[in-house]
């Protein structure tokens, strides 16, 4: 390493330390992609994908082979019926909006399964509030949720007695900016089976994102209605420039096609332009890539748990997303972590990030993100609120070696303003 950074020799072995202990969780990890990578590779030779399937479309997009295409490949590799992959969601926080949206009428109640959802689902769902503003608050749609216990765990008992008046259980899989653990398989199984012990019709929908093909399989498995993601997270490969996927039964993911495009249209419109194929060169990449991301979160906890620092997940501990929490202690630890995450990335490498007051947040945030695709988070970036616990939640790293060295920058930027001690 110190053929090409300028690290400390003590951070260099102490990393050397670091990631042979972190052989084990390897292991499991590479393979875990093996598996996802030989399922994906089955779901391109099933669906015929072609050449053709690479080319995109323009105008209205009538029978557009590709996306058509790309859809079935998304539901075989998810286990879902159908799926809606599309460009044209901005976001993941887009593609869950569009989802409830879909699913809700006035009058039925969403219950958020595992505590108060993602920051920026707030505004959507109407928690925080402006009348007028077309959240489902708006259109009359109630909002009820189960916190979780004192554990972070969910609540089964009570999502069980809440589901009874629910039409719609939310599941988010990943952390957010809190301090729970994210869910694994069988936890999401769990929490399904309290709310369909009292409500056995109510649609359950899980915000998958950070957490596709980091195991054997997924949330539809195990009975979800419904699972939505982002493509510039880990479906993505660190290919796909934008986009987000819906993906289930076929009935439901017909009525988010609806709302994304238009009533009696859906899923037949919709030009692919030239997204196509890199929709799926990310998804055919992307059992490797979460590999890697998995690899480099492992190797980060390891190597700031021997510098002292808590982090969530502890390094030994299974994997449920690709998402750290490192628990940074104080705000200027925070900041100069980040920065130093950003002086690792292969883009703007020498910009300084500030925090400051991002859309949808109610607190400043700072966010490292020198990613080829802006705000990719399966490339390795770090961001946090500054607010209590000041923990950076990390998350990518498209290759191992890029992502073991960007966290090493981030420990000597700390070192060498006098913030940790060797």
């Amino acid at each position: 390493m110190s053929d090409f950074f300028d690290l400390d020799s003590r951070i260099e072995a102490l990393a050397e330390q670091a990631e042979n202990e972190c052989s084990d969780s390897f292991r499991e990890i590479e393979r875990i992609a093996q598996k996802n990578g030989q399922k994906v590779l089955s779901a391109f030779i099933n669906n015929k994908v072609s050449d053709v399937c690479l080319k995109g479309t323009t105008g209205y997009g009538y029978d557009d082979m590709g996306r058509e295409t790309i859809d079935r490949v998304y539901a075989q590799v998810l286990g879902g019926e159908d799926a809606l992959v599309r460009h044209t969601f901005a976001n993941g926080t887009h593609a869950i909006s569009t989802a409830l949206f879909g699913v809700l009428r006035p009058g039925d109640t969403l219950l958020a399964c595992t505590g108060k959802p993602y920051d920026t689902l707030e505004e959507v769902i109407g928690i925080r509030y402006k009348k007028g503003n077309g959240s489902l608050r708006d259109f009359g749609v109630l909002y009820d949720e189960a916190p979780l216990t004192e554990q972070g765990l969910p609540d089964y008992e009570l999502i069980a007695q809440k589901a009874k008046n629910a039409s719609v259980a939310h599941i988010q899989r990943s952390r957010g900016y809190s301090l729970r653990p994210s869910y694994d398989i069988a936890v999401i199984e769990k929490i399904i089976n309290a709310a369909r012990s009292s409500n056995p019709d109510i649609i359950v929908l899980v915000d998958n994102c950070y957490g596709e093909l980091v195991e054997e399989r997924e949330p539809l498995a195990v009975g979800a209605d419904l699972i939505v993601g982002s493509l510039i997270k880990n479906l993505g490969g660190g290919i796909a420039s934008t986009g987000g996927y819906i993906c289930g039964k076929s009935e439901l993911v017909n009525k988010c096609a609806d709302r994304l495009y238009c009533i009696g249209m859906g899923k037949e419109i919709g030009a692919t332009l030239s997204m196509n194929r890199e929709i799926l060169m990310g998804l055919f990449f992307a059992p490797e890539v979460v590999a890697a991301a998995l690899k480099t979160s492992v190797f980060a906890c390891r190597l700031f748990e021997k510098l002292g620092f808590g982090t969530l997940p502890k390094s030994t501990e299974k994997r449920t997303d690709i998402i750290a929490s490192v628990l940074l202690e104080n705000e200027e630890n925070l900041v100069a972590f980040c920065q130093g995450i950003q002086k690792g990335s292969p883009v703007d490498s020498y910009v300084t990030p500030e925090a400051w007051d991002m859309p949808g947040y109610d607190s400043r945030v700072i966010m490292a993100a020198g990613a080829f695709t802006m705000g990719a988070s399966i490339e390795l970036s770090a961001d946090a609120p500054i607010r209590e616990p000041f923990a950076a939640w990390l998350q990518g790293g498209i290759t191992y070696p890029t992502g073991k060295a960007g966290v090493m920058i981030a420990a000597q930027n700390m070192l060498d303003k006098g913030l940790i001690k060797l």
